[in-house]
């Protein structure tokens, strides 16, 4: 093992931070021994806060409508091989139910941003969740909104709003995104959030077209200023309906990495093992909790429209049943010495619980 990059990881778990200049050295020049350090670190982190306990998030995908055209993303509008399809506010509750009866206590409502659901539909979408399972957190993640909308749903009863930042560079950022989009106005968003009292989740994509070092070393600093409740992070994987078809996936293995350092550097961040791990890899999440993840997110969707929601190709588990997932999940979360956990597995629930 490379002595000094050790020397960086072992400075990260100390100070919880490291130098811009710091950050290109180590995520360049690490191999597989770094790699394997960083994560008996985190691994021990998480097991440390959370015990052997992993969250699971029901994801109900209500809409794959958007009124965006990022370049990377097989639901944009300009996808005209896209099935659209919409779900009524009966289907989602009965996702809901249905997640609930198996297991779920959060349940995470995503669509592209679409305009037929506005905030004050959305908000009687979540009060309806909540008056239904009131023991229950609901997730939003449904792009950007202005700080009134924000605030309405947070009313309302939603308890924690995913939203990617993608990319902490505006340079990448504009490479990925047409020019009606902007920069600013993402990371705004995410500052409102935050300040509404939303348990609030960023995050980027690994391995993006025209990424390098430098942007993930942007990444790491926002997250480590930032400080979110949430990351979620994942191997970029092209859509055969985009620009970047014929663009390179991610690095499986960067992404282990960057997950492992994230869970030194924010120790008790609710950090998905993404679907988009699990489908580059046949047992990416279970490397991903092993990595220090600590939050599995199954599709609570009907099986009709699961294959609708590409946001890449050849995703995973889009025609298993609701049950078949949790029956699944179980067994590969208890391969790895793990147990799926009932409960809504907010942040800080279990900070201090011990080994």
């Amino acid at each position: 093992m490379n002595e000094h990059l050790k020397e960086l990881i072992d400075k990260l778990n100390a100070e919880k931070t490291l130098s811009r200049s710091e950050w290109v050295e180590l995520i360049d020049g690490h191999g597989d021994e770094e790699r394997a350090y960083a994560a008996s670190i985190a691994n021990s982190l998480r097991k440390k806060r959370f015990g052997n306990k992993i969250f699971i998030r029901g994801i109900v995908e209500f809409s794959n409508y958007c009124k965006n055209d990022c370049y990377y993303c097989g639901i944009r509008r300009s996808n005209k091989n896209a099935q659209r399809y919409r779900l009524t506010e009966e289907e989602i509750l009965e996702c809901c139910d249905e997640g609930y009866e198996t297991g779920y206590r959060t349940f995470v409502l995503q669509s592209g941003e679409d305009g037929a659901y506005p905030p004050a539909r959305m908000a009687e979408i979540v009060r309806s969740i909540k008056s239904a399972h009131p023991d229950c957190a609901v997730t939003l993640s449904i792009g950007e909104q202005e700080r009134e909308e924000y605030a309405l749903l947070r009313e309302a009863g939603a308890d924690r709003y995913l939203l990617r930042h993608e990319t902490a560079s505006k340079e990448l950022y504009e490479k990925l995104h047409p020019s009606f989009l902007s920069f600013e106005h993402r990371m705004k968003c995410l500052r409102d959030l935050k300040e509404l009292g939303f348990q609030t989740g960023a995050g980027m994509m690994i391995g993006a077209p025209y990424q390098r070092t430098e942007h993930l070393a942007e990444d790491m600093l926002f997250l480590a200023e930032f400080q979110p409740q949430m990351v979620g992070m994942g191997p970029f994987l092209p859509h055969k309906d985009t620009d970047f078809r014929d663009k390179p996936k991610g690095s499986y293995e960067l992404t282990l990495f960057l997950l492992a350092l994230t869970r030194i550097m924010l120790p008790n961040v609710l950090l998905p093992a993404t679907t988009a791990l699990g489908t580059i890899r046949p047992d990416g999440r279970e490397q991903g909790v092993l990595h220090g993840a600590n939050v599995i997110m199954p599709n609570l969707s009907p099986t009709a429209v699961r294959k609708k929601y590409m946001l890449y190709d050849n995703k995973i588990c889009t025609e298993d049943t609701t049950a078949d997932c949790k029956f699944c999940l179980q067994a590969r979360m208890k391969s790895i010495g793990c147990e799926v956990a009932v409960t809504r597995g907010d942040f800080g629930e279990f900070v201090d619980s011990g080994s």
